[in-house]
């Protein structure tokens, strides 16, 4: 089962959506933080993409997709990129393939 879960921050109101488990072409997606632009960026990550683009295969390499930055790292689903305040699941929790 995959799941799509949204994360808000408690003091200033940032929300990212997360996705747990594996998609419809086995895929999964990878929450990164990025210290450059101060935002959570989901990165897909494996299955058919990283099968014909080896640079999809992992998180290692990859850059920001909002501003480049080669500095991201995985997101530890707590602190919050904008203020460093405390990031809690809202339970607005979907499907997704």
């Amino acid at each position: 089962m995959a799941l799509k879960k949204r994360y808000r921050c408690e003091q200033c109101g940032y929300e990212i959506d997360t996705y747990e488990g594996r998609g419809l072409f086995g895929q999964h997606i990878s929450a990164m933080y990025c210290p450059d632009c101060h935002t959570i960026q989901n990165i897909v990550v494996g299955g058919v993409i990283g099968d014909i683009a080896p640079s999809f295969s992992s998180e290692v390499n990859r850059l920001c997709l909002r501003c480049g930055s080669d500095k991201i790292t995985k997101w530890d689903y707590h602190t919050c990129p904008k203020c460093k305040g405390e990031m809690k699941e809202t339970n607005d929790n979907e499907f997704w393939t």
